[in-house]
C-alpha cells in the first residue's frame, strides 16, 4: 500500500476513534450546563424543540450504527484480509494450516495465521521457502541445532505443513 494511502487510512481510523469521545464530551457539557442529569432530562423532554430532538436522535444513530459500520468497513488489516484472503488453498494446504496452528505456531512466527512464536525463526523472513526446505527442516529439526525436535511431523502431515508454509511464508504485506 502506498505511503499516502496508509496515512489517509490512519487519519480516517483516528477520526473514527475520536468521534464517540467528542460526542460523549458534548453530552457531558450539555448535562453540566443544564444543571445536572435531572435538569438535562427535563430540558430534553419538555423544553427541547423539534430540531434538538432530531439532532439527539441522529447522534444516537451515529454512535450506535454509523460509527461501527464505518470502523468495520475500514479494518482491512485484520487477520486474513491481506493478499492471502484472495488466495485459494488446496485441501492439503488447508489441512497443513490446521496442523501448523496446532504444532508449529507456538514456536514460529507466520503472518498468514497471525502466529507470534518466540523460540523459532520467523518463517516470513527466511527468504525463499520451498516445500523441500520445510520438509528438510522438519526431518532434521530446523537447522539441526536441537532447538526443534527432529521428525516432529511425519508423512502426510509433514507434506501438508510443507505445502502450506511454502505457499504463504513471506507473502503477506
Amino acid at each position: 500500500m502506498p505511503l499516502g494511502l496508509r496515512i489517509a487510512s490512519a487519519t480516517v481510523d483516528v477520526v473514527l476513534f475520536l468521534i464517540p469521545f467528542v460526542v460523549l464530551g458534548s453530552a457531558v457539557i450539555f448535562i453540566a450546563f443544564s444543571g445536572g442529569p435531572a435538569k438535562a432530562r427535563e430540558a430534553y423532554l419538555t423544553k427541547g424543540n423539534r430540531t434538538f430532538r432530531v439532532v439527539i436522535l441522529v447522534v444516537y444513530l451515529g454512535l450506535g450504527v454509523a460509527v461501527p459500520i464505518a470502523i468495520i468497513a475500514h479494518t482491512s488489516d485484520s487477520l486474513g484480509a491481506g493478499t492471502l484472503a484472495a488466495t485459494h488453498m488446496t485441501a492439503e494446504q488447508t489441512r497443513g494450516k490446521e496442523i501448523f496452528l496446532q504444532t508449529c505456531a507456538s514456536c514460529h512466527s507466520l503472518a498468514a495465521v497471525n502466529a507470534r512464536g518466540i523460540t523459532g525463526p520467523s518463517l516470513d523472513s527466511l527468504g525463499e521457502v520451498t516445500p523441500d526446505r520445510v520438509l528438510n527442516a522438519i526431518k532434521i529439526g530446523g537447522t539441526g541445532q536441537d532447538r526443534m525436535p527432529s521428525g516432529l511431523l511425519e508423512g502426510d502431515n509433514a507434506n501438508a505443513v510443507a505445502e502450506y508454509v511454502s505457499a504463504v511464508a513471506g507473502k503477506t504485506r
